[in-house]
């Protein structure tokens, strides 16, 4: 790709004012906030998508073309010579016929990382890594400071309905992308370069790209193997990101969680301040968390600085706000009002969500959630925190769980912790695997019966299903009265939820 001109120095702001960028797969949920995060600071921005959304939707109703042609070799709305930069998604390969373009025209080019850590510099940049929690404690996070009057820039790879508006605001509609002023509007930072929180992930070592001044991370655990190899090159590629974080004397600093069994690893030899945040009483940041009550505290410098009542199921959702918590006072936030929103916070769609409850034909009814779960840690946390929030063995029901494996290759490669990760449900249906970025080679090598088989052994009921209508029915004849469904995965496998309750009469969750 041809390297951007734009930039005069690395440390100094994206300077994109007056410059016509194009946009490659702008609809997707990051994409589509850094549009907007552009065009607030000047640029002229348009692009396209493979079909019209409701993103795509919104960004033309905010003077943002968007074209659906990607099969065209030319920039559509860019005549010869018309377009400073081209910024392209993830998702979009080298040989795009609209990348290929860009090449030809010796366009300066960037993938969307590149341009979200272009965005930090001149702001001050927070960025919540780690392999798991990562979107929701950016949400919490961003809501937070809203709260808290901070005013701050949030993107995020899910959307929330409390990004906007924060906790205590009215209700929006569900957005992953918030954007706020230039400088910090309020606290003990009131003035200095605007907040800018981003999540921050791994996969194809996206966030080598980041300049934050604030960190944090969370589990550091194999994944992505497809592109790392090894859990020695993951734990490598975060050791690289934290490296970027700013150094201390600037601001920078880094809280990792204390029970990471690769914190030494990642922290060896860093600039910036570096603090740990658990349950032992030994961490620089004390979190406490009481199920039955669902209050949860964080202590620092053995001082109680914040309590909150946390709202969503499972032990991992009171660190995750902990660790919100912690970056918003790093940040300048006041410790009351950081409680007082995380109280009210109601999750992000797809994390555990809960969708409604289907009245059943014969009486009694099913409680339905969707979670986007789809590494082995992921789902034993979730189901097990369903079991301990719901409790539907108390009520002669069981957790019914349809997960949809994500990627042949981390199927393939965690085959057994998956195996293991399942003995919070009674029963799991699984449908084929959802192909994503792998290989057709690849696909051949693991399936979802050798999951099916794998749960048998280990005594769990598990069953092969496909296509979802077939799950859908399946659920329909053997769903009764006090059950729970758990439909898991980060494909389309929701699909399968919000089937099963049209399919009958339900009372929807409340919006």
């Amino acid at each position: 790709m041809v390297s951007s001109g734009i930039h005069v120095k690395e440390h100094t702001a994206f300077d994109v004012a007056g410059k016509r960028v194009y946009m490659v797969g702008i609809g997707g949920c990051g994409m589509a906030g850094l549009a907007r995060m552009l065009k607030a600071r000047g640029a002229v921005v348009s692009g396209s998508d493979l079909n019209p959304s409701e993103a795509t939707d919104q960004l033309e109703r905010e003077g943002i073309a968007v074209g659906f042609d990607q099969s065209r070799s030319w920039l559509p709305g860019h005549e010869e010579g018309g377009c400073d930069l081209v910024v392209a998604s993830a998702a979009i390969k080298p040989d795009h016929p609209q990348m290929l373009e860009a090449e030809r025209r010796g366009i300066p080019t960037m993938w969307y990382a590149e341009a979200l850590g272009r965005c930090m510099l001149g702001r001050t940049a927070i960025s919540v890594a780690g392999t798991h929690g990562k979107s929701t404690t950016t949400a919490m996070l961003g809501a937070v400071l809203v709260d808290a009057g901070l005013d701050p820039t949030v993107i995020v790879g899910a959307t929330c309905a409390q990004l906007e508006h924060g906790c205590l605001g009215p209700r929006g509609k569900p957005v992953g992308f918030r954007l706020g002023s230039e400088s910090i509007a309020s606290g003990r930072f009131k003035g200095r370069p605007g907040l800018l929180v981003a999540e921050s992930c791994e996969f194809n070592r996206s966030f080598h790209n980041y300049r934050p001044t604030i960190a944090s991370i969370s589990a550091v655990e194999a994944d992505h193997l497809d592109v790392f190899g090894s859990l020695d090159e993951v734990v490598k590629a975060f050791h690289e990101f934290a490296k970027l974080i700013a150094p201390e004397d600037q601001g920078g600093r880094l809280l990792i969680a204390q029970d990471n069994t690769q914190r030494t690893v990642v922290t060896a030899g860093l600039s910036c301040k570096v603090e740990t945040i658990g349950f032992r009483p030994d961490a620089d940041w004390v979190v406490s968390f009481d199920p039955e009550s669902r209050r949860a505290t964080l202590s620092y410098e053995g001082k109680q600085v914040v309590e909150w009542m946390v709202r969503l199921p499972g032990v991992h959702n009171a660190m995750n706000g902990a660790t919100a918590a912690a970056l918003a006072l790093m940040a300048g936030a006041d410790a009351e009002a950081v409680g007082v929103s995380l109280s009210a916070f109601r999750g992000i769609d797809r994390r555990t969500q809960y969708l409604g409850e289907r009245r059943l034909p014969g009486g009694g009814s099913v409680r339905v959630y969707d979670d986007y779960g789809h590494h082995p840690t992921e789902v034993w946390s979730t189901l097990k925190a369903m079991q301990e929030f719901e409790r539907p063995r108390d009520r002669g029901g069981r957790l019914i769980c349809v997960f949809q494996p994500h990627q042949h290759s981390r199927t393939r490669h965690l085959l057994e912790e998956f195996a293991a990760a399942f003995e919070s449900a009674d029963l799991v249906l699984v449908p084929h695997i959802y192909f994503v970025r792998d290989t057709q080679a690849e696909k051949q090598k693991v399936s979802a019966a050798d999951l099916v088989d794998r749960l048998r052994q280990r005594g769990v009921k598990a069953l092969h299903l496909y296509p979802f209508e077939a799950i859908v029915d399946h659920l329909e004849h053997v769903c009764r009265d006090g059950d729970l469904v758990v439909v898991m995965g980060a494909g389309p496998v929701n699909q399968i939820a919000h089937s099963y309750l049209k399919m009958g009469e339900a009372v929807l969750a409340a919006r």
